[in-house]
């Protein structure tokens, strides 16, 4: 029991060493638990929460740490900019609403009020802002996902509706992004996490761009067939109906090939 005791806390006092070196060698710089990937993660916070306490850093938010640089006027201080500009890691954070359909093209207009959506319970503030609306717990299956690939199910959930192109023109541009490479089969592999119209509208994207129906029936199984889905901007698509789309109130008559 003392020997395993021993043996971790050798490797704890180990992170340790590389942490503090990394620190002292990287000057001025914000560090965040991510920066250390490889290395224990409670090992690391240890390490961090210790440095903090001794004045090597400053502990700037949750999972945030500031190292200062000695000047003329005594150690630098943290500039606001500096953690806006910090990128968030894509694995856990997506652009969302206005923000995906201006990153997919749909849209040429920055969004006043940044939206992102994350596989967590929350970003920090400190990061994104206080004026970012944030869309927390998406499925933990997003993580397998592309950046691109995340932004087109957001879309989806939309309806399309922050598109500024027409319904045609939004289903023919959305039919292309699904086109390319595997894209259909690797957003398939979460299908299963998402909400009945999302569902819905990749069933009907899968038909339109020729995939089988035997590829397509879990979908149509996992729909109740009682109910009506708001398709949005997307009702242009050719299999709309089939999928169960609710017919919008203001109605002309769509098609694409």
């Amino acid at each position: 029991m003392g020997k395993m005791h021993k043996k971790r806390t050798s490797k704890e006092r180990g992170v340790a060493d590389i942490v503090r070196s990394r620190i002292i060698a990287g000057g001025e710089r914000i560090w965040r638990f991510s920066d250390f990937e490889g290395l224990s993660f409670t090992a690391v916070a240890q390490a961090l929460s210790r440095l903090a306490k001794k004045g090597v850093i400053q502990s700037v938010g949750k999972g945030l740490y500031y190292r200062s640089k000695q000047t003329l006027f005594g150690p630098s201080q943290l500039n606001t900019s500096q953690l806006r500009s910090l990128p968030i890691h894509r694995k856990k954070a997506f652009p969302a609403g206005n923000a995906a359909a201006n990153f997919l093209g749909f849209s040429t207009q920055n969004a006043t009020t940044p939206e992102i959506a994350t596989t967590g319970l929350s970003l920090p503030r400190l990061l994104v802002g206080n004026d970012t609306i944030i869309h927390t717990r998406r499925p933990e299956a997003w993580k397998n996902l592309s950046y691109e690939e995340a932004a087109l199910l957001d879309f989806l959930r939309q309806g399309g509706k922050a598109s500024e192109l027409s319904p045609i023109e939004t289903v023919q541009k959305i039919l292309k992004y699904f086109q390319e490479d595997e894209r259909f089969e690797h957003v398939m592999k979460v299908a299963e996490s998402e909400p009945p119209r999302v569902r819905a509208l990749l069933g009907a994207i899968g038909q339109q761009i020729g995939h089988p129906e035997r590829y397509l029936s879990f979908l149509r199984k996992s729909l109740n067939p009682l109910s009506k889905f708001d398709f949005g901007n997307l009702f242009p698509l050719k299999y709309a109906k089939q999928w169960q789309a609710r017919e919008p109130k203001t109605y002309e008559t769509f098609r694409t090939s």
